[in-house]
């Protein structure tokens, strides 16, 4: 028996709720009867909108927990929304449909629970119950607070762990419901259930893989806040140094998510391929939505291929990044991108941040070139500083002809 309150051991856990991730459509049942496990939604003959592979989440009812249960039995809960199932059901256009319920962490203090640290359909995964969860729950929030996971590492597994509650979760428990496609959605959905006072509705795009501010500059160039590595565009642009090193930033990101762009960008700067002023292209025929995604084969459109595009913004790792340098890498890719086959492409604030320029002047030189290009171009703003508004408007960042 579980004699102390989980959600409150350790110092400092950030926990505050569980969640459950849905249609919209079946608000309403959930708000009335709980989240319920597959096997009580068809013993009661609940009317139940899935969004998942029937065929994928089926399996669960051949899977059983140490005390003989079939998952079918138990409803499950996430400690990470923003998670390879959340990413599949963007990436299958659902984003406008569905929801998560964010549920009151004492949830975990029931003694009939159990805890996995990963998805509990996975073969390596292990479940918790009792004394032991108390012990697992510092290392399952430690491995699922990260920006991103892939298959190598298991991280793609452990960030999917999961709360599994016999039967049902109570109504009384949800807190909240979350939305992330548009923001009318909430204010609408909201006032079909009434407006409960108990439940907190919210906007927040970020849980779902979405840009939290988007700007249009011209008809195919967007200026946006948000994931850089969760965009749709074929190609993904990383800056980087010419000594082959990926410390930090957005190249220290791409070399851990994707350890086969490191080994070509080091054999890039070892080969001379990549030089400043002449960017290099890795034409990957990988698809990162099938490395992202929960079930890859049941992706509607996914990305083909996800091309890395290595753009030298400095000498040495130590140096702070030049302007002259920026634009000429620029010029290069200008000449080149058609020719290259580049369909779409996202890049960061190339100089920026650990590069030590500043926006106002890299951002106006970005647009100058990347404004004539025949493709969809997105440019994702610094993250490490907040850029005012007006410096993202198309006035400033497309002045007329000789302000630049």
């Amino acid at each position: 028996m579980v004699t102390a309150s989980i959600a409150k051991k350790k110092k400092g856990l950030p926990i505050r709720e569980l969640f459950y991730i849905t249609h919209i459509d079946n608000l309403p049942s959930i708000l009335k009867y709980g989240i319920l496990a597959h096997e009580q939604i068809e013993k009661l003959g609940i009317a139940y909108k899935p969004i998942y592979n029937k065929e994928i989440v089926s399996r669960r009812k051949t899977i059983t927990t140490p005390n003989g249960k079939s998952l079918w039995t138990f409803a499950n809960l996430y400690f990470q929304p923003r998670n390879p199932m959340m990413f599949q059901l963007v990436r299958n256009d659902l984003l406008e449909n569905i929801a998560v319920i964010g549920v009151d962490k004492i949830v975990l203090n029931q003694p009939d629970i159990f805890l996995t640290d990963g998805n509990a359909a996975h073969s390596q995964s292990e479940f918790f119950t009792g004394s032991q969860k108390t012990k697992v729950l510092p290392k399952i929030m430690r491995e699922i607070d990260a920006p991103y996971w892939n298959e190598a590492d298991g991280s793609k597994r452990k960030i999917m762990a999961e709360c599994l509650v016999p039967e049902k979760v109570l109504p009384d428990f949800v807190r909240s419901v979350y939305f992330g496609g548009d923001y009318r959605v909430k204010f609408r959905v909201q006032a079909s259930l009434g407006n409960p006072k108990s439940i907190s509705f919210m906007y927040v795009p970020g849980m779902f893989f979405q840009t939290t501010t988007s700007r249009q500059i011209t008809p195919l160039l967007s200026v946006l806040v948000g994931d850089m590595f969760f965009s749709r565009a074929q190609t993904l642009t990383v800056s980087v140094n010419t000594k082959g090193v990926m410390g930090k930033g957005v190249a220290s990101r791409a070399k851990y998510q994707f350890p086969d762009v490191y080994v070509r960008y080091q054999d890039a700067c070892r080969n001379g391929k990549l030089k400043m002023g002449k960017p290099w292209l890795y034409k990957r025929e990988i698809s990162a939505d099938c490395e992202l995604a929960d079930d890859p084969e049941s992706l509607i459109s996914p990305n083909g291929e996800t091309w890395f595009l290595l753009f030298p913004t400095k000498n040495d790792w130590r140096d702070n990044s030049k302007i002259e340098d920026i634009e000429a890498g620029l010029v290069w890719l200008s000449k080149n991108y058609q020719k290259e086959g580049i369909k779409s492409l996202a890049l960061p604030a190339l100089g920026c941040g650990l590069g030590g320029l500043d926006w106002t002047n890299v951002g106006p030189l970005l647009c100058k070139y990347l404004s004539t290009f025949e493709i969809p171009v997105y440019i994702y703003l610094p993250a490490e500083k907040s850029v005012p508004d007006y410096k993202i408007s198309s006035e400033f960042l497309l002045p007329k002809k000789g302000n630049i």
